[in-house]
């Protein structure tokens, strides 16, 4: 992997606005025609405005100081059919760059949020959620405003520039020039403003993503919060992530609150040196009092696109900072020992086996240690142990959502090694304790859009004791709607629908990882009757604490600090007195004794 593959706000270095502007223009190439006639219009639409002080300066010269209201309702005719040029010109061009803004955002979104579903679970063991989420929507929002808004509108500003210019030095080149002595100093305004400015973004993106983070962790787990009354401490704690988001942006407009009267000031100063200037010209009889109306116009004028200009900059400064934060994520590239060659599991059995295998999530602090076992084809084989022994982790690499560093799994004799993740997964069914439910019908997640499952598999999962009673007390069966997270759904029931999203798969390879945890009794039965039809003819491996789970399993697996600390049925394992015997007198007696 590229890095530790955790993106870290507070780490994000500088990166050049011309490097991320020339990977953002990459997903403008396919449609690059609408941006080139939106700069072209651009281009017409900007030559409208200096025409307006041109025009100001032939009615006052050749018709308001000549009485001659001729040219005056002349002039005031072009100007009008200019404005409506203009405004049909603008209407296609805004059409265009909104048009071309959304198109762009549309493919970075999906991009990005295919590059997440490639990413493994080490991934988002690192990085919380709630900052993948800025990702995919803040972030993301600030470059719609850029190529919506932004680059075209840029264009428009400088072309704007350019005219003004062009008609200045048209009209007195010497007035242009008196105009243009106080660019030094609004280029020294710009470019602290520019730095500044940067900074500033970077850090309330940063601020941003951290707030984001903060509220999709504590409100997941708002029940807790409540239960332990943390109500106080979790809103202090919030009120200090919000200050820092507010004090980020109000450093933010504190430049500015500098920089516009800066710029009032500097337009001030040029206006007043035209007037000085103009004024002197007009009484040597120099030029015409028009064209002292006209300047006064342009530079007016000229200083409205500046202004704009750290506008748009604060849309590309923003843009800028959100797309250091999507590239980082974008550019990290995990190392998966992809097979050179394939295989597939042809007509598999569903033999599991486990040689010497060594497994650790960092570096060297394995939590596997030389592990060995065989489940073979059509065997329930439970895993026992105390929490740390590493029992998830087995499940965690037979799935691939892991990669241990030494030894070998195998299934049906091919290591996972040589098996593409797809290929694992397509025959692997697996319900962990806290199955995903998402907001839909009960058919949409037992299919999850799967066109190849027919109406037959579903109908006959259906009728399959335990998932039948589960369905019919539903009001509305199959189509029954979810909300979101299954809050309209019990702990069992949820349970009971991953597992029928399971069968209606046909998986030769079933892994249950504490499926029965925090149930009820009644909907344990149901959930047992499931299990009956679940196991077999199929290899099934189960993570449970409960008796009644792993009782009649063919073989146990006992794991004590990441070893195999024996292997056999639960008499076998009870006659030994080892651990699992411990364990049995433990988590089991008073189950026992209920039962009896």
């Amino acid at each position: 992997m590229i890095g530790s593959g955790y993106i870290e706000e507070d780490s994000i270095g500088k990166v050049y606005d011309v490097k991320l502007l020339r990977r953002l223009l990459k997903y403008a190439k396919p449609y690059r025609w609408f941006i080139i006639v939106a700069i072209v219009l651009n281009i017409f639409s900007s030559a409208f405005g200096p025409l307006r002080p041109y025009l100001t300066q032939i009615a006052i010269d050749k018709g308001a100081l000549k009485n001659n209201i001729k040219v005056v309702g002349v002039v005031a005719l072009v100007f009008i059919a200019a404005l409506a040029v203009q405004s049909i010109i603008n209407y296609y061009v805004s059409y265009y760059t909104q048009y071309v803004g959304q198109k762009i955002i549309f493919d970075i979104r999906k991009n990005l949020f295919s590059h997440l579903l490639s990413l493994s679970a080490r991934f988002f063991d690192k990085n919380p959620v709630g900052r993948l989420v800025t990702r995919t929507t803040n972030d993301v929002e600030s470059l719609n405003e850029m190529f919506s808004s932004g680059i075209v509108m840029i264009f428009s500003d400088i072309f704007l520039i350019v005219w003004i210019l062009v008609f200045m030095f048209y009209m007195n080149a010497k007035l242009a020039i008196t105009a243009l002595l106080t660019m030094p100093f609004l280029v020294v305004a710009v470019m602290i403003f520019r730095k500044k400015a940067r900074d500033s973004f970077r850090e309330v993106r940063s601020k941003l993503a951290k707030l984001n983070s903060y509220l999709q962790e504590k409100l997941n787990g708002i029940k807790t919060i409540i239960i332990y009354n943390k109500e106080d401490f979790e809103l202090n704690s919030f009120k200090k992530i919000n200050q820092e988001y507010t004090n980020a942006n109000l450093k933010s407009i504190f430049y500015y609150a500098v920089f516009y009267p800066v710029v009032e000031l500097i337009s001030s100063v040029a206006v007043a040196l035209i007037i000085w200037e103009g004024s002197s010209s007009y009484l040597r009889g120099e030029i015409t009092f028009g064209e002292i109306a006209a300047f006064i116009q342009f530079v007016e004028m000229f200083f409205r696109p500046i202004r704009d200009l750290s506008e748009k900059y604060n849309i590309l400064q923003t843009a800028f900072a959100s797309s250091e934060r999507i590239f980082k994520l974008l550019d990290i590239k995990e190392e998966k020992s992809a097979p050179v060659i394939p295989k597939k599991l042809e007509n598999i059995k569903g033999t599991i086996e486990f040689k010497n295998v060594w497994f650790a999530y960092n570096d060297e602090d394995y939590v596997l240690k030389d592990v060995s076992f065989k489940v073979e084809a059509g065997e329930t084989a439970a895993i026992v142990g105390h929490t740390g022994a590493g029992k998830t982790s087995i499940i965690n690499l037979i799935l691939k959502f892991y990669e241990y560093q030494k030894g070998d799994i195998l299934i049906d004799g091919i290591s996972v090694k040589d098996l593409e993740q797809e290929e694992i997964r397509k025959r692997v069914g697996f319900v962990s304790q806290d199955s995903s439910i998402f907001k839909g019908s009960l058919l949409f997640n037992l299919t999850l859009e799967n066109e190849n499952i027919s109406l037959e598999k579903i109908e006959e999962t259906i009728r399959i004791d335990g998932i039948k009673e589960f369905i019919e007390k539903l009001p509305s069966g199959l189509n029954y709607e979810i909300k979101e997270k299954g809050t309209n759904l019990s702990h069992g029931q949820k349970q009971l629908a991953a597992i029928a999203r399971v069968l209606i798969r046909d998986p030769k390879i079933i892994i249950l990882d504490e499926a029965t945890a925090n149930i009820d009794s009644e909907t344990e039965k149901l959930l047992q009757k499931a299990f009956k039809k679940l196991f077999v003819n199929r290899t099934s491996l189960v993570i449970a604490h409960r008796l009644s789970t792993i009782y009649n399993s063919d073989k146990i697996i006992v794991m004590n600090k990441g070893s195999v600390a024996d292997i056999g049925d639960h008499e076998t394992l009870l006659n030994k007195k080892g651990i699992y015997y411990k364990l049995y007198k433990l988590q089991f007696y008073n189950q026992i004794k209920t039962n009896i």
